[in-house]
């Protein structure tokens, strides 16, 4: 949370106990990375670079689209419920429009009006 040396070193430390002395640390370019290495005795394995980062940053993105989509809910449980219903609704309505041509969307498109209308009637 502070993105300083303290807490840098406090997250290498229970990385290194976990997963053991890597031979390569990829970091941004925040100098409180390099100066808890220095402290730990490995600034000589840190890399930076421009996109070099980039697996560990995309890593996060799912949990970002649902943190984005749980904004709008109050509670875990109103989530659930929607998504369950959207996912079945996604999955009737929605098709691929750049994969099929015009014709084939119309029939498509009646046919899933048809089955969901077939399924409210009941």
């Amino acid at each position: 949370k502070a993105r300083d040396k303290k807490a840098a070193l406090k997250f290498l430390r229970k990385a290194m106990r976990k997963h053991g002395r890597p031979k390569s640390i990829i970091t941004d370019r925040l100098r409180s990375y390099g100066a808890a290495l220095k402290e730990l005795g490995i600034a000589d394995s840190q890399e930076t670079g421009r996109w070099l980062n980039n697996r560990a940053e995309n890593s996060h993105l799912p949990f970002r689209r649902r943190e984005r989509a749980m904004l709008r809910f109050r509670r875990m449980r109103s989530l659930q419920k929607f998504a369950a219903v959207h996912a079945s609704f996604y999955n009737l309505f929605n098709s691929e429009r750049s994969l099929t041509s015009r014709s084939n969307f119309k029939l498509n498109r009646a046919a899933a009006l048809a089955e969901w209308r077939g399924l409210c009637v009941e």
